[in-house]
């Protein structure tokens, strides 16, 4: 249990930038209407037998706005790599040409931008509550505080606590709104 209240601050300000970091790292990986090597970079391959992320194992470009290309490191893992795309989920067709991956990005149609736009504010959600429960912990030990022997915090530094910890969560929920409000416009534009 924390002994202080910057140190409660400190690990609750750490809980939310995990979220939303882990926020971030998901959105990145959902398609909007043109290519984007985050699309399929943590795409997982199974290479000798691990299941590593496709951006170890290729280097991702854009050559045109509706195309990625995959140059693997190993040209052994062309068909792994392959496979891994196919079944990601994300209706991409990859097409082998010697031992390169070119991806065609077709347009999304107005279904699937629903779907995706839906699945970003769940995703959302999901970190909110995430966040929530950081809150949550840190007002817990704030309490907490209170409690320890041989130690005397005052009410109000407990309620200032409980209020700092307040604004924390205030800030990184706008700082997920706001990212998932630019992933959902990405994704509507045409």
């Amino acid at each position: 249990m924390s002994t202080d209240p910057d140190t409660i601050l400190l690990e609750t300000e750490e809980h939310l930038t995990k979220a939303l970091e882990h926020l971030k790292k998901e959105l990145k990986g959902i398609r909007t209407g043109r290519a984007s090597p985050a699309m399929i970079e943590f795409i997982k391959v199974d290479y000798y037998g691990s299941m590593t992320d496709l951006k170890s194992l290729a280097a991702i470009s854009v050559p045109e706005p509706s195309k990625l290309h995959v140059k693997p490191f190993d040209a052994q893992s062309v068909g792994d790599i392959k496979k891994a795309i196919e079944s990601s989920g994300l209706g991409l067709n990859p097409m082998v040409t010697g031992k390169e991956i070119f991806i065609g990005v077709p347009a999304l149609s107005g279904d699937r931008r629903k779907q995706l736009s839906t699945h970003c504010k769940k995703l959302a959600e999901e970190t909110k509550v995430s966040m929530r429960n950081a809150r949550r912990d840190g007002n817990k030990h704030a309490e907490g505080l209170a409690k320890q022997a041989g130690t005397h915090f005052p009410e109000d530094e407990i309620d200032q606590l409980k209020l700092e910890i307040q604004e924390l969560l205030k800030k990184y929920e706008t700082q997920a709104d706001e990212a998932v409000a630019k992933k959902t416009k990405d994704i509507e534009e045409v």
